[in-house]
């Protein structure tokens, strides 16, 4: 338990004890303590945020300090204090304590959740802190008041080892199905049970093993019945000490009531007959909850037929009913007619033709709600109730709950639709109810479950069942933590108050329901089931068994409707529905033919996953930006809703916004008054989070936010700014449209930004652009922009909203590329040449030496690749992309021919951050138009749209050529003294040099839109930089195929100083005695950079793109064969000579005119 948080919550689960939550409190805001990190402490986070407190945990990121003030939850029970996690955690206490006088130990206080009090502390100050400082002497005797209290504890573990005073109980538990598998299942987990007996029990209970067995009579037959005697006999004859009942018939039939007076020392978790009419008459229930105020839909009960008929035809047409029996119906007696006709027929059904028995003999007629379906399960002592996590469950048989009604096909836990405030709500309901069941002489005990439909309106009881739900047991119960067995014993004593029930931290559990197939309606048995033994090796999973039998070989047959409920958990619901159905896949229900008769549904949890995100507002003003993000999702097109709005102002009109939505929305002005900015920012959000926020829009917000608020919600919350930021950043409102105007900025707009402690600094998730008019004023320009942040607002919500992740999501779009390709591909099917056909598509282009005239024995293959350079930055700051594509196919094809070598195809790669399909074609287009000059294929490439590594309207090149040359005539061969040298004049400034180029553009106040300075005739900067790479191929050539050629020498970057030298053998240098003059575009650089000759000619090709090395003999009909090519002119720029010691290998003889 390595820590520096300055105050340390150890073992208090889900409680939030008050005592504890004021002196951290105090700890804060009094003493300056700063960070707080609960270790196995999970709702203090939020009860922290509440007024009064309005503390955040983390309130110094990053501190190092060491730890000050340690509060211990002493464990409550002795199965809590034995648990894997307590027992490191009174370790690590003991440790802490023996510190003694170490400085970094920290203080250490235990409360005691059974008194509400802190261990060793009688002084009634109110603050404690302080009171400890005062008083020296009193740090030991906390230390010691903890100390003793882990003592007793290790005392009761003593006598729990010894066999004179173990408790070692046996359990009867009534029942047959999944519910009652997992019971057994958790009842056996505790230390203080010996067995658990299952009454009668199935196939899975049978093949549990260990302290787990099915009920068996006297003469060890197999018990099959679960009446009130068969039970009565079962408990006295095994000693049981408590009796847990599972299904409602028992209860119904008044089990508890017979033990209650033959078994009066055996515990019975369950209610009595008369508590059990909560679920054994729906009409009592209704009338229970009006008469008690806990909201429920509007109703009548009937007895008469004729009576119930009247009713449903003076109602509106329009207003949908219920139609239900009262009484018990296997979960079946519950009709949703949906016009006045079928509720009609639903009411005949149940009451004359006593389709569900004498269930129906009183019927129940409510108005239908509207909203998600929560199962809310509460532990009942008698006085009080403990809710549970909240599960939702599938009631139809087929996928998106269509079909048939059943008991069940799946259930998932923690439901995400109910919130934490929501989850008070309804434990306050249970607990009321719990209340006035008693107060009628009728005291509950055992499980409520309460089914609970969440409407607009908020939280409403749609009726209660005396019993744990199926299959919400087998979700709800793998995520308790503590003892079941000291729970339900606490419920029978009437001590609930005295156990502190956990749940597991950051768990969730989805258990999918495997039914015969046919379930509901008529099905086939005995069917082997397949695979339980490979299901029940799979980490995180449990399989549970409902429907199952052993036959006499041990093997597992179907011999229910639903048969098996497969359990899985996980960090979260994603996690746990994935190990289900992983299992799920492993277990088949095959007959003697081999036929699988085995169905599932395949979307639990569907619901959940791809819930609505829930966002949060804050605002102080109108909130005008909020109405197009209602509007969107009012029709559908946002899959957000809209759960809470808080202002600070009271007066705001954005919080009307908020009422309009409902009264289940959260709509909440908070008083700033007397609070320090940290404390506001905390109550604001335990009202955001009470309310199930997980996204947050400041609307209008006029308020700096804390940094503890912005770490808290880091991430998680946006807010729209009026200008373009990083520009005009902290601004606001109209000053800012005005600073946008007295900069003569041509287009603003607004910002959809994270918020960070950075004012306006966050990363930016949209941007909206509008153009400034020169006529536009500060209001004006602020109502073309106000326009669009509501737009902003619902594009930056759909990005956060998606529940996939696809190469969209991220940037990539799969379908501009393969527009790409098509758009492309008439383009490379005009560089076909021998060898290849150029065509797109296939996973690698196909070349043919042979059909290009070349044997594989007598040729070697040449590679060359290269790129633009920063010439493309050229080409995106002008919008022009064609020719960069011909630069790319020169730099590339004009390196093979220096080797010899004849370009036979190419391949090109095109890298972005965001695919423009117009873009990367033209760029395309070039690269066909150079491969066309060239001769050679362009067989293939790759496009890779990569977001996260290029800035959106950047892009890179790399290009790839392949050429071919006879061994013997691979270049260069033979140079020597006296060889002349000609020159091929350049295009321009080729593809090198251009990080120089822009900088004296830069340096002569140029743009590349501005007229060119050194040719009138080129028309802009841009149009004559982007000349493209002069390609030599097709010229030189015909050279190389009469061998009238020693070397070739492409002068590309470090000019004809360092390119030259590459073509030459190391006893020879060149005189250049015959440069040319300087081209326009260089004589220009020259004049502005201040160059000499020496680094002109180190850096660029001055005119000279391509350098011939020829014998002497042969330079008048290398000239001729040139000029037939096309090349007018041709440079006579010198010798070779020999080469004396260290001399420069290039030897400038004239000057650069």
């Amino acid at each position: 338990m390595n820590s520096k948080a300055d105050i340390l919550l150890v073992g208090f689960g889900g409680s939030t004890p008050a005592p504890v939550l004021e002196l951290v409190s105090q700890a804060v805001s009094k003493h300056g303590y700063q960070s707080i990190q609960p270790l196995r402490s999970q709702n203090f986070e939020y009860e922290l945020l509440k007024a009064p407190y309005r503390t955040f945990l983390n309130t110094a990121a990053g501190k190092t300090t060491d730890t000050q003030l340690i509060i211990y939850n002493l464990p409550s029970s002795l199965t809590e204090y034995l648990s894997e996690a307590s027992q490191k955690e009174a370790s690590f206490i003991r440790s802490t304590l023996f510190a003694g006088s170490n400085a970094s130990a920290g203080q250490v206080i235990a409360f005691d959740v059974s008194s509400n009090s802190f261990l060793g502390l009688d002084s009634s100050s109110s603050d404690i802190i302080d009171f400890i400082k005062t008083n020296p002497s009193l740090s030991g005797s906390l230390a010691c008041a903890t100390l003793a209290a882990l003592s007793a504890l290790d005392s009761k573990a003593t006598e729990q080892l010894l066999p004179a005073t173990t408790q070692s109980d046996t359990v009867v538990l009534i029942g047959s199905g999944g519910r009652e598998h997992a019971l057994a299942v958790a009842l056996a987990q505790s230390p203080l049970v010996k067995e658990v007996i299952v009454c009668p029990g199935n196939g899975g209970t049978k093949a549990e093993g260990g302290k787990i067995s099915n009920a068996v009579d006297s003469d060890g037959n197999p018990i099959s019945k679960q009446d009130n005697d068969t039970v009565l006999e079962l408990v006295k004859r095994v000693n049981a000490k408590m009796v847990v009942v599972g299904p409602e018939q028992p209860l119904v039939d008044g089990v508890v009531d017979v033990l209650a007076v033959e078994c009066p020392s055996v515990k019975v978790f369950g209610p009595s007959k008369a508590g059990a009419e909560l679920e054994a008459s729906k009409a009592f229930t209704k009338d229970f909850l009006q008469q008690h105020d806990i909201p429920t839909a509007k109703y009548q009960n009937f007895t008469s037929a004729d009576e119930a008929i009247a009713y449903v035809k003076a109602l509106d047409p329009n207003d949908r009913q219920v139609v239900k029996a009262s009484g018990l119906a296997a979960g079946k007696g519950v009709l949703l007619p949906t016009t006045q006709e079928e509720t009609i027929e639903a009411v005949k059904e149940i009451m004359s033709d006593k389709a569900f028995g004498a269930a129906g003999d009183t019927c129940v007629i409510e108005s239908f709600m509207t909203g998600p379906e929560a199962s809310c399960l509460a532990f009942c002592d008698g006085k009080t109730a403990v809710l549970m996590p909240a599960a939702q469950d599938h009631k139809r048989a087929l996928d998106n709950d269509e079909g048939l009604n059943t008991g069940g096909m799946g259930a998932y836990a923690p439901a995400p639709c109910v919130t934490p405030e929501m989850h008070k709500e309804i434990e306050a309901m249970c607990i009321k109810t719990v209340e006035k069941m008693a107060e009628r002489g009728t005291p509950y005990v055992g499980v409520l479950y309460a089914g609970m439909m969440l409407t607009p309106n908020g939280p409403s009881m749609l009726e209660y069942n005396c019993r744990f739900g199926d299959p919400e047991t087998q979700v709800v119960l793998p995520l308790l933590e503590t003892d079941l067995y000291e729970v339900m014993t606490a419920c029978c004593d009437g001590k609930l108050d005295s156990i502190d029930v956990r749940f597991k931290e950051n768990v969730s559990a989805a258990t999918v329901v495997c039914a015969a197939k046919g379930y509901p309606e008529s099905y086939p048995k005995g069917m082997a089931i397949q695979g339980l033994e490979q299901a029940g090796s799979v980490d995180n999973v449990k399989v549970y068994h409902a429907g199952t039998k052993l036959d006499d070989e041990n093997v597992t047959r179907c011999s229910g409707g639903r048969v098996l409920a497969v359990t899985g958990m996980g960090s979260n619901l994603t996690e746990a529905l994935a190990a289900s159905y992983k299992t799920v896949k492993q277990i088949t229900f095959e007959d003697s033919n081999g036929d699988s008769l085995m169905h599932y549904r395949t979307d639990i949890a569907k619901g959940a996953i791809r819930k609505k995100l829930r966002i949060g507002v804050m605002g102080s003003t109108r909130g005008t930006a909020l109405l197009p993000v209602m509007e969107a999702i009012a029709a559908g097109s946002l899959h957000a809703e809209i759960v809470a709005v808080v202002s600070n102002r009271s007066k705001a009109l954005i919080l009307e916004k908020g009422k309009s939505l409902g009264v289940t929305v959260t709509t909440q002005f908070v008083s700033s008054k007397g609070l320090t900015r940290d404390q506001y920012d905390a109550e604001c959000t335990s009202v955001l989070v009470g309310a199930g926020v997980e996204y947050m829009l400041l609307v209008g917000y006029m308020r700096i936010l804390s940094k503890q608020f912005c770490d808290y919600w880091a991430g998680r919350c946006i807010n729209v700014h009026p200008s373009l930021l990083p520009k005009h950043a902290g601004g606001m409102d109209l000053e800012v449209h005005q600073a946008v105007i007295d900069a003569k900025e041509s287009e603003s707009g607004c910002t959809i930004h994270e918020v960070t402690e950075e004012v306006d600094g966050g990363p930016i998730v949209i941007q909206k652009v509008v153009k400034v008019d020169d006529s536009d004023t500060a209001e004006s320009l602020k109502s073309k922009v106000q326009a669009l942040e509501g737009v902003a607002f619902i594009e930056a919500i759909q990005k956060k909203c998606k529940t996939t992740v696809s190469y969209a999501d991220a940037g990539v779009s799969i379908d501009a590329g393969n527009s790409l390709v098509e758009m492309i591909k008439p383009a490379c099917k005009a560089t076909r040449r021998p060898g290849c056909d150029a065509d797109l598509g296939g996973f690698g282009g196909l070349f043919d030496l042979a059909a290009a005239g070349y044997k594989s024995e007598d040729t070697i293959i040449i590679g060359a690749t290269d790129g633009v350079g920063t010439k493309l930055r050229v080409a995106h700051m002008t919008k022009k992309h064609e020719s960069v594509g011909i630069d790319l196919v020169a730099m590339c094809v004009n390196d093979l021919i220096v080797a010899g070598g004849e370009p036979l195809f190419f391949l090109d790669y095109f890298a972005t951050g965001k695919l423009d399909v117009n873009e990367a074609a033209a760029v395309v287009r070039g690269i066909a138009e150079g491969c066309s000059q060239a001769g050679c294929g362009l067989i293939g490439g790759e496009t890779a749209e990569m977001p996260s590594m290029y800035a959106p309207g950047d892009y890179d090149l790399a290009g790839f050529s392949v050429g071919a040359v006879h061994k013997d005539k691979v270049l260069p061969q033979n140079v020597s003294a006296g060889d002349v040298l000609l020159g091929l004049p350049s295009s321009g400034v080729h593809s090198n040099g251009f990080s120089l180029v822009r900088k004296l553009v830069e340096k002569a106040n140029l743009d590349y839109e501005s007229a060119c300075p050194w040719d009138k005739n080129a028309g802009t900067v841009g149009d004559s930089l982007l000349t493209p790479t002069k390609i030599y191929v097709k010229c030189c050539l015909p050279l190389l195929k009469k061998d009238m050629l020693t070397g070739l020498s492409h002068i590309t970057g470090g000019g004809l100083l360092e390119n030259l030298p590459r073509s030459l053998p190391s006893n020879v240098k060149a005189e250049i005695t015959g440069h040319p003059p300087l081209p326009a575009v260089f004589s220009w650089m020259k004049q502005i950079s201040g160059l000499d000759d020496y680094e002109m000619l180190r850096t660029f090709n001055n005119g000279v793109g391509m350098v011939l090395i020829v014998k002497s003999d042969v330079v008048d009909e290398a000239k001729t064969l040139l000029r037939e090519a096309g090349e007018d002119v041709v440079y006579d720029l010198g010798v070779l000579t020999e080469r004396q010691g260290d001399e420069e290998q290039v030897e400038m003889k004239c000057s650069l005119a």
